[in-house]
């Protein structure tokens, strides 16, 4: 199939905004794994939620799958109702471009505003991959205090995923 002259130009876009990032950034998992399950899924939003509580923050916690499906959501009682929209759209920020959305915020913040323009980006930082045995399994997206605060809550809650397993030899 040929792509067309506007897909082309979107994908030739996103590669030219995404290179500065690749040599910035940490090292990325590679590839997608299987999606999370709602198991897991609610104890990453829940020690989300947790750490939230703790510091008396209002926030919503979604977790998405690794193509931006919805897999989980909740939020604290008070959180200001564009805070949910904004956890979805930060998770799945995190989860197509397999990196923090705060590298993204960075990345605009030191001048950069054409990540503005990159498709499905939402470039504030409170959205984490979820990664299990080196894969990207889903991402979390927390949203309702300031950007920071967002960013120390869903890691909380990324946290909560096993570590990476030693490969064997």
């Amino acid at each position: 199939m040929l792509l067309s002259t506007p897909m082309l130009g979107l994908g030739v876009l996103t590669l030219t905004l995404l290179a500065p990032l690749a040599v910035s950034a940490q090292p990325l998992p590679n590839h997608y794994g299987p999606p999370i399950g709602v198991d897991a899924a609610r104890k990453v939003a829940a020690a989300a939620l947790a750490e939230a509580k703790r510091n008396g923050w209002t926030v919503a916690a979604a977790i998405v799958d690794p193509g931006g499906t919805l897999v989980y959501f909740e939020r604290i009682d008070g959180t200001q109702n564009g805070s949910s929209e904004v956890a979805v759209e930060k998770a799945r920020t995190s989860a197509a471009f397999k990196r923090p959305s705060k590298l993204l915020e960075d990345a605009v913040l030191s001048g950069k505003t054409q990540y503005l323009r990159l498709p499905g980006a939402l470039p504030i930082e409170g959205g984490l991959p979820l990664v299990m045995d080196g894969k990207v399994v889903g991402a979390v997206g927390v949203s309702g205090g300031t950007s920071a605060q967002d960013g120390v809550c869903a890691k909380a809650g990324a946290d909560t995923l096993p570590p990476p397993t030693p490969e064997k030899k």
